[in-house]
C-alpha cells in the first residue's frame, strides 16, 4: 500500500506533503529530524492521508496536492479541523 500524506509543522504551521509505502516510519523520520527538507520544522502532526494500491497513482495525487489547487482542496477539506486548532 502507498500513502500520500499531509503533515503540519507545530513550529510554523506550514504543511509538508509527501508519499511513502510506510507511513508510520516516515512520520517518525520527520519528527526525529531525519528528513533533510523538514528537520528544522519539527515536530509534525499528521493531519491527512490517503491510501493507494499503485505507486504511480499516489505520485499523481501528491503532485496535485502540492499545487495551488491542491492546497486549496486541503484547506477546504480540513476546514473544520484546522479551525478547531486555532
Amino acid at each position: 500500500m502507498w500513502y500520500v500524506y499531509v503533515l503540519q509543522s507545530k513550529k510554523d504551521a506550514n504543511y509538508y506533503i509527501g508519499m511513502t509505502d510506510d507511513l508510520k516510519n516516515r512520520i517518525d523520520m520527520h519528527n526525529h529530524g531525519k528528513v533533510e527538507s523538514t528537520k528544522f520544522r519539527t515536530p509534525f502532526e499528521l493531519i491527512y492521508y490517503e491510501a493507494h494500491h499503485d505507486k504511480n497513482d499516489v505520485a499523481k495525487r501528491e503532485k496535485f496536492l502540492k499545487t495551488g489547487w491542491g492546497r486549496n482542496w486541503i484547506n477546504r477539506t480540513l476546514h473544520n479541523f484546522l479551525k478547531s486548532k486555532s
